[in-house]
């Protein structure tokens, strides 16, 4: 079975899913980009709970966890198949995790993969985040799915860059920045390349603008889990890079792919600009 390389999506706004704009092709190139996995393990911030669980729904039901969208969303449905067996297996290495047997997919999980696999016909299951953890300990919990991902386990990372709903800006065009949004994004960017883990699991104090671009942590929590899962020596790589309403950093990444592997996976260069 192939090797999978660990992927971060920032999924943005669940309307996405209707008017998927830039980002919804580069989520189907980047899929294109992948061996086919065998299985998905879904990260999603959507899912917080005190200690690490682990869906195992056959098949797991599609959860609407969004309110005041368009009518249209609700009747979306991602009927993938579950895979008890590969929660069982994640059980038995990370100890004291919970099983759920009733757990679904939520849009962290199904929106990005409506995109990719849209056949709804691989396997997923859940994983959550803990935003009582800290950064470091979602890294050794992702150091703990290495095997899976060098066994076609695709561990799908699902969050956001930036996350700060109370600063949105609803008119705001695609590609346009927060100032602060995009000096965030620009300096854990800086980290992730060179690899600074000292500085990456340390970024509610070292990152500019860290409590404003995350008032709370679960939607980069899972991007630790997809740094550690990859490996010591995997590189990070942008497959896509945006802004979406001026304070959603839009940015994705992949550990451990190198870049003339992706073909049509670009980074936006209108992302750069800024709200003044």
């Amino acid at each position: 079975m192939n090797s999978i390389p660990p992927i971060f999506i920032s999924h943005g706004s669940p309307m996405l899913m209707l008017e998927p704009g830039r980002a919804g092709p580069a989520w189907q190139a980047l899929a294109r980009s992948l061996p086919r996995p065998r299985a998905i393990l879904a990260v999603s911030a959507h899912w917080t709970t005190l200690a690490p669980a682990v869906s195992a729904a056959a098949p797991p039901p599609t959860i609407h966890d969004f309110h005041g969208f368009p009518e249209a969303l609700y009747d979306l449905d991602y009927p993938a198949p579950g895979a008890p067996e590969l929660a069982a297996e994640l059980a038995a290495m990370v100890p004291g995790i919970h099983v759920d047997p009733r757990r679904g997919l939520d849009h962290g999980a199904w929106s990005p993969l409506r995109a990719m696999y849209p056949a709804a016909d691989i396997p997923v299951i859940q994983l959550s985040v803990m935003p009582r953890e800290d950064a470091a300990a979602h890294y050794r919990l992702g150091r703990t799915l290495q095997s899976l991902a060098q066994d076609g386990v695709l561990v799908l990372a699902s969050g956001g860059l930036t996350h700060n709903l109370g600063d949105v800006v609803w008119d705001a065009a695609d590609g346009i920045a927060l100032p602060h949004v995009r000096e965030f994004r620009d300096a854990f960017v800086d980290a992730l390349r060179r690899r600074d883990l000292q500085v990456l699991l340390d970024w509610q104090r070292q990152m500019p603008h860290a409590r404003r671009a995350h008032p709370t942590p679960e939607h980069l929590l899972p991007l630790f889990v997809a740094l550690g899962a990859a490996g010591d020596d995997a590189q990070p790589v942008t497959a896509f890079s945006d802004y979406q309403l001026g304070a959603l950093a839009l940015d994705s990444f992949v550990f451990g792919l190198p870049e003339n592997n992706m073909p049509g996976v670009t980074a936006d260069s209108r992302a750069q600009r800024a709200v003044q």
